[in-house]
């Protein structure tokens, strides 16, 4: 009889333990899983009697249980971080083929006139976006062009010696001068709005 009370008495604690629990737990993701143990526990004393006829050891199989838990969340969350890293490689791969295909039209854009009106070609384009989630045209925010000495012929014709400036007198580098008018070139090429948006012309080992 006294089995029997005492097997009651723990029932009677742990439901309003569990009430008390299930009060003060926040509402999470982790609460199904609180509610489960909690449940599992509570199936665990009410079977009591039952493990002492088969001589079960209780606190084994609780332990048990918690483990298989915890290996079933660790194997979700191994899951979930190699499909969030999937994800990024595959968004870096696609923001790399709209980048390499947006150079490549703008490059084609400029090459005919940039020949023709400063002997020079595009190198490269780098692009500064104000967030690097959301590649578009409304979150670019700067397009650096890095600009060289063009090929003629298959020959490359070389490269314009930097020239120092006097300080004795207001000369301007002709390298300065073919960066400026480059950048107005580009921006009525490319059609691009000047207050919209930054544009940022470089020589190759060159300055601004």
């Amino acid at each position: 009889m006294e089995i029997l009370v005492d097997w009651v008495s723990k029932i009677i604690i742990f439901v309003l333990l569990a009430s008390i629990i299930d009060l003060l737990i926040p509402a999470t993701s982790m609460k199904k899983y609180i509610k489960l143990v909690v449940g599992l526990i509570l199936i665990l004393i009410l079977l009591k009697p039952v493990f002492y006829l088969f001589d079960v050891n209780i606190q084994q199989a609780v332990t048990t249980t918690f483990q298989q838990i915890e290996k079933e969340n660790t194997a979700a969350n191994q899951v979930k971080n190699k499909m969030k890293t999937q994800k990024n490689e595959i968004q870096a791969s696609q923001h790399a083929y709209v980048l390499e295909q947006m150079t490549s039209k703008l490059k084609k854009l400029a090459d005919d006139p940039l020949k023709s009106n400063y002997q020079a070609q595009i190198s490269d384009i780098n692009y500064q976006f104000r967030t690097e989630d959301e590649l578009t045209y409304e979150n670019l925010s700067e397009v650096v062009v890095y600009v060289k000495e063009a090929k003629n012929d298959g020959v490359t014709v070389d490269t314009v010696e930097e020239i120092t400036i006097n300080t004795d007198k207001s000369v301007i580098s002709k390298t300065g001068n073919e960066l400026d008018g480059i950048k107005s070139l580009l921006y009525k090429v490319w059609e691009i709005p000047e207050e919209k948006l930054k544009l940022t012309v470089k020589w190759e080992g060159g300055s601004t």
